[in-house]
């Protein structure tokens, strides 16, 4: 790894807090973060200790009302800490991101009453949250899911398998959706599950290219009885529940996305300034210099994409469509620059000595993640052409 420190972004944030909190996060990532980044991933360890220490910090729950033990942040803001965490370590800020996501359901349909009972604890009392909505056979297909919720006495009893679970087997509480009925979206329904409900386990974490360090795995739910006061929203909600959260999951994925991103961009021009080539640092190299170039201009637009989608949300506008532009150009983006970066290191970004070929392994996955970039596709030519005709 180069020894040169890259330049901290500069930010465009609404209030002196917010810059404030940035500092702190950033504070945070050299003390804590990136020390072990390189080393953790390398072994595949989960820091669930720097979790707890989020938590402690207030960074689990940067969206959420602040009576809750949440921050009261817009996204605009959440999303730039994201970003900077993911720029450090992708398992932190795609931890972040995916525990919020969990959050989601219970903080915008839960009752009052499920919601002082256990947003508190999710946000700020040292818990981890897992989403789950793909299934072994249903992925891009949500509304195929199977794991059925059958009534049964004063709850219901869940049986089935979820795929593809960030934090699976770790989890402290699981945001699960369910088949309630026969109709392929009003019949699905969300529930907050425990994670250390009977009956609830889960596989061995996946083998995976990348993101070692984060466990992914399929969880399976046998005869797990939940109480109905842990049902979020009304019966058959849960497909509308499931959309909205990844539209606000897909925002987070795209500030990731361009975290890592530019990672890579710092290393490859602390590398290139120092490395030299025929009596001249490589960085002089013209076409060397025009992949720089390409890299940070596709790196501010990525930015500004996911932000502009950001600010729509926390202005209450629509902003599915922008959503899901964001984490398709952002997650295109994070490949080709590590990829390019790659390149621009030469042999020595093949080899583990520098972190680009880890960077490169992870972007591969948020192509896929929060719904592959081809679904992204489809979601933004629906709200420019409408549905297609069947």
């Amino acid at each position: 790894m180069t020894d040169q420190r890259p330049q901290p972004v500069e930010r465009e944030l609404p209030t002196e807090e917010a810059h404030d909190l940035i500092s702190l996060v950033r504070e945070l990532i050299e003390r804590e973060i990136r020390p072990n980044a390189a080393e953790e991933e390398a072994a595949g360890r989960f820091p669930r200790e720097l979790f707890a220490l989020l938590s402690r910090s207030g960074l689990l729950g940067l969206v959420y009302p602040e009576e809750f033990g949440g921050g009261d942040q817009p996204y605009e803001v959440y999303l730039q800490v994201l970003e900077e965490l993911a720029a450090a370590r992708l398992t932190v800020g795609l931890g972040v991101s995916v525990h919020t996501l969990a959050c989601h359901a219970l903080a915008h349909y839960g009752s009052k009453e499920q919601i002082a009972e256990h947003l508190p604890a999710m946000l700020g009392g040292g818990l981890l949250g897992a989403y789950c909505l793909s299934e072994p056979s249903s992925g891009s297909d949500a509304a195929g899911l199977t794991t059925r919720a059958a009534r049964e006495g004063d709850g219901w009893t869940l049986t089935g398998s979820k795929a593809w679970i960030t934090h699976g087997g770790i989890a402290d509480f699981y945001t699960v959706m369910t088949r309630t009925g026969p109709d392929r979206t009003r019949g699905i329904t969300a529930f907050l599950v425990p994670g250390d409900a009977p009956g609830l386990s889960a596989a061995a974490p996946e083998r995976k290219m990348g993101m070692k360090g984060s466990p992914t795995a399929q969880v399976h739910l046998e005869d797990v009885h939940v109480p109905d006061a842990r049902r979020i929203g009304e019966e058959g909600q849960g497909f509308a529940i499931a959309l909205s959260a990844l539209d606000a999951g897909r925002l987070g994925i795209a500030a990731c996305s361009v975290g890592l991103a530019q990672a890579a961009l710092d290393e490859a021009l602390a590398y290139t300034a120092q490395r030299r080539q025929f009596g001249h640092p490589v960085a002089d190299f013209q076409g060397l210099r025009f992949m720089l170039a390409d890299m940070a201009t596709q790196i501010e637009a990525g930015r500004a994409l996911y932000l502009a989608a950001a600010r729509l949300r926390d202005a209450g506008r629509p902003f599915s469509k922008q959503a899901a532009m964001a984490k398709l150009f952002c997650t295109d983006t994070a490949m080709k620059v590590t990829t390019d970066a790659v390149q621009l290191l030469g042999g020595y970004g093949y080899t583990a000595d520098f972190p680009v070929e880890r960077y490169m392994r992870e972007a591969k996955v948020l192509q896929i993640v929060e719904g592959t970039n081809q679904i992204q596709r489809v979601v933004i030519a629906r709200h420019l052409a409408g549905p297609e005709s069947r």
